[in-house]
């Protein structure tokens, strides 16, 4: 059976691993460290997504080039090295992730975590081995600019027709948008469906257990 999607992207935090207590915790830790003025977990849920620094002008707009750094940083210490909030994949994720590659489907990760970041998620998760394209907002554009997904695309050699971008924040979709490839919701991330769907994806799941029957109805 012809595939209408042969590369599936997926974005990584709120999408295969549920992070989003670890990441609001690292910035609330950061918040307070450099005695920056309060936000709330909501607030913090909202640029997940994001890359960091681009993150933390969303949070605090008025902050100066060197504080953006400086926060970055504080944030990146909490998150790699003190804070032990678990992040664990999604339930059924990994199971989904390893029938979609015997299934023939290329897979690629675009997302605002930085490459070091990134590769501590995918090490602890033991999921490397099924991503051998990944794109990081500190090593290109951050989202919802095109360029990850247009850099996936050149790496695979494909076409933007043939190409699925899966998230669960309404800037996964605007980078699908952007690009023109075709986007598909995940409601059990970090943004509602609500909010999603304004973004007109091409359609969407409640739980990543879901994902091969969709592709498979829409293919």
């Amino acid at each position: 059976m012809t595939k209408k999607y042969t590369l599936l992207i997926f974005d990584w935090d709120g999408t295969l691993m549920d992070s989003q207590a670890q990441i609001v915790n690292c910035m609330q830790s950061a918040i307070h460290e450099l005695d920056l003025e309060d936000r709330t977990d909501q607030q913090i849920s909202d640029i997940i997504g994001l890359g960091l620094e681009e993150a933390i002008l969303q949070l605090f707009p008025s902050l100066n080039h060197k504080m953006v750094k400086l926060t970055a940083q504080t944030y990146r210490d909490f998150y790699l090295y003190k804070d032990k909030t678990p992040s664990p994949l999604f339930d059924g994720v990994a199971a989904v992730i390893s029938s979609l590659r015997e299934s023939g489907y290329d897979l690629a990760i675009a997302t605002g975590k930085s490459r070091r970041g990134l590769e501590k998620g995918l090490l602890e998760t033991n999921m490397s081995e099924y991503f051998p394209i990944t794109r990081c907002a500190d090593e290109t554009r951050s989202k919802p600019h095109p360029q990850m997904l247009e850099e996936i695309l050149v790496d695979y050699d494909t076409h933007a027709s043939n190409a699925l971008m899966i998230g669960d924040s309404e800037y996964d979709l605007q980078l699908a948008n952007n690009a023109k490839i075709d986007g598909l919701a995940v409601s059990y991330g970090v943004h509602g469906l609500i909010r999603l769907l304004k973004q007109e994806p091409a359609g969407f799941i409640d739980k990543i257990e879901q994902l091969p029957n969709w592709l498979i109805s829409h293919g």
